[in-house]
């Protein structure tokens, strides 16, 4: 009687779901980037084409803003809707996850505008610490 053996292990392995400290350590795996927060901010006023987005995200290059929308998609955060059209349309829309992120950033909004001031001060006296410091 021929011995039965297992399968051979496959050439890739199955990926491994990242594991998570705390809640905070996933949520900032799916934000972490200088803009998506202000991504996900913008899209919250509904369907964003990318022009609007990138006027919205002042200072961001196209490079930046086009590698976080696709990590976004992937993270199921938001959605692409390519229209189909010529010329070509398309906009981006927050998925019901996406909504649930960026209304628990909204408070972080809040406390930004609450604190401006402050932080202002705060930042101009340490890029003065900066200026001495190389001088």
């Amino acid at each position: 009687m021929a011995e039965k053996r297992p399968p051979p292990p496959s050439a890739d392995p199955a990926p491994v779901a990242p594991a998570f400290t705390c809640g905070l350590d996933a949520t900032l795996k799916i934000i972490s980037g200088k803009w998506k927060p202000l991504i996900l901010y913008f899209l919250l006023r509904g369907p964003t084409r990318y022009g609007e987005l990138k006027r919205a995200v002042r200072d961001v290059s196209d490079k930046v803003l086009i590698q976080h929308l696709k990590e976004l998609e992937a993270d199921g955060v938001l959605r692409r809707n390519d229209y189909k059209e010529v010329p070509p349309r398309v906009d981006y829309t927050l998925t019901q996850l996406g909504q649930s992120l960026a209304h628990a950033l909204e408070p972080l909004c809040t406390w930004g505008t609450e604190n401006m001031t402050e932080m202002q001060k705060i930042f101009v006296e340490r890029d003065s610490w900066a200026r001495e410091k190389h001088t």
